[in-house]
């Protein structure tokens, strides 16, 4: 979403010229990966990592425009509230050293950042759901100045008939209220990993990737409290698909933020036809450029949140290569656990993708969804169905299959054998501990009942660059 688009208002017209273009480049893509144009060489690794500026107090601080101006630099850029940002990794080759530095430089981007925040009284803090959040922080007022967010906004209650957003959570505690807008959205911060992989090999790994998916979400969850309400322990996974949600009634699998409606066949860009014929336009703004470009195919596909999603970009010599990036993972807690949950993600579904039978042929699309919400839900102690049909928690999945799956993968891919012993123990001390960020953040809540002291004690533990299950209550 990162892109700003023209500041001129959405007329039909608009739609009309948009849709044709989206057409048209929907129909280059299907044959462009029929003709073998897409890219089939190297893997890529790189992340997106969203986070929070706070003020003194621990709260919201809504300052994006001048944190950024005084901060100057490219790998850092808006998100749709004042109150966060969001930071970019250069893309690496994923062999040899590429996990070192990947956190070699975001590490050095988050000090520069800290370093800003400070001279403006103000924190960054890379966590799921900020616990301080009032639902009062979630106004127009706070979005940032962008006219793509607010065309966005627009044309969301337009889809909705102007009916506002809906937001429905049973967790420990129940939470139900409603909301006139789309800053909702602004609620959730993920770290999105992205993974760019040989063109034939994109369709396996973006299938292995949804069987991941509930493992991960229950590795990684950080996000247990919402507006002062102990909920799912990734709250995060129901509050953006409904902050959002703007899908005839009828096809639930269209929501805006889903898993999906189904694994990939053997041309992934089947997808792009999907997003075609199942989703409403809602920035229909005209790109200038070719139909190779496909801007208005990936503009389109921006406003679809799959928890997978699958991307088009253009390397040096702007040749179109196709890439998987993984949502579900929370940001946070601390820089070093966030890499291992990136160098687990790209070890496990790339053992997974390669195995002779492919992971999507032993667990039916719907068991995968199924997993991902239980996942999402209740983190390590979730028991979900494997395959065989065998029932197991999500921790002893992870501890006793997974990361030997890791493992093997990162040593194929030929990853430092120093990087994949460090990240890779950094995940085997939370599953041993069984502490994530939700369960860290829960046994704090439970023993302090103060959500301004949880806020700042996190801070205070992520700013040692120490991994979760090393930080005291």
């Amino acid at each position: 979403m990162g892109t700003e688009i023209g500041t001129h208002g959405a007329a039909r017209e608009d739609f009309t010229r948009f849709g044709q273009r989206l057409a048209e480049e929907t129909r280059y893509a299907r044959t462009a990966y029929a003709n073998g144009r897409f890219a089939d060489a190297q893997r890529v690794a790189g992340f997106e990592l969203e986070a929070w500026l706070i003020d003194a107090g621990c709260l919201p601080a809504a300052r994006n425009v001048a944190f950024l101006a005084r901060l100057n630099s490219p790998l850092v850029v808006p998100e749709l509230s004042r109150f966060n940002v969001e930071l970019n990794a250069t893309p690496q080759l994923l062999q040899g050293s590429a996990l070192a530095r990947l956190e070699c430089e975001l590490t050095a981007t988050w000090q520069q950042c800290q370093q800003v925040a400070a001279e403006e009284q103000g924190s960054l803090i890379a966590i799921g759901i900020l616990p301080t959040l009032r639902e009062t922080d979630l106004s127009l007022a706070s979005m940032s100045p962008s006219r793509r967010y607010a065309t966005l906004n627009e044309q969301i209650l337009r889809l909705r008939g102007g009916r506002p957003l809906t937001l429905t959570i049973e967790g420990t505690d129940r939470l139900a209220t409603t909301h006139s807008d789309v800053m909702l959205e602004a609620a959730t911060t993920s770290f999105q990993v992205h993974l760019q992989t040989p063109a034939r090999d994109v369709a396996r790994t973006y299938n292995a990737s949804l069987v991941l998916a509930a493992p991960l979400v229950a590795l990684t969850a950080n996000s247990p409290f919402l507006f002062g309400r102990t909920l799912w322990h990734e709250t995060r996974i129901p509050l953006f698909e409904q902050a959002v949600d703007c899908c005839d009634p009828g096809h639930p699998e269209h929501l805006r933020v889903t898993f999906g409606s189904g694994y990939l066949g053997a041309d992934p860009t089947e997808l792009f036809t999907e997003n075609l014929s199942s989703y409403a336009v809602l920035l229909p703004f005209e790109v200038p450029g070719a139909i190779e470009s496909c801007a208005h195919l990936r503009l389109h596909n921006g406003t679809i949140w799959r928890w997978n999603r699958l991307l088009v970009g253009f390397d040096d010599n702007d040749r179109p290569h196709l890439r998987v990036e993984h949502r579900v993972m929370p940001a946070g807690p601390s820089i070093v656990d966030m890499i291992a949950n990136a160098a687990f993600y790209y070890g496990a579904v790339h053992s997974l993708a390669g195995r002779a039978v492919a992971p999507e042929r032993e667990l039916p699309f719907t068991v995968a969804r199924a997993n991902f919400y239980r996942a999402a839900r209740c983190g390590l102690a979730a028991e979900l169905t494997w395959f065989g049909g065998r029932r197991i928690t999500a921790g002893e999945l992870l501890a006793g299959e997974l990361l030997p799956l890791a493992r093997q993968g990162l040593a194929e891919l030929a990853l430092a054998s120093e990087d994949r012993h460090r990240y890779l123990g950094v995940i085997d001390g939370r599953l041993r501990s069984g502490r994530n960020g939700a369960a860290w953040q829960l046994a704090h809540y439970a023993k302090h009942r103060n959500f301004v002291r949880l806020t700042a004690d996190y801070l205070t533990h992520q700013r040692r660059l120490v991994p979760v299950h090393e930080w005291p209550i």
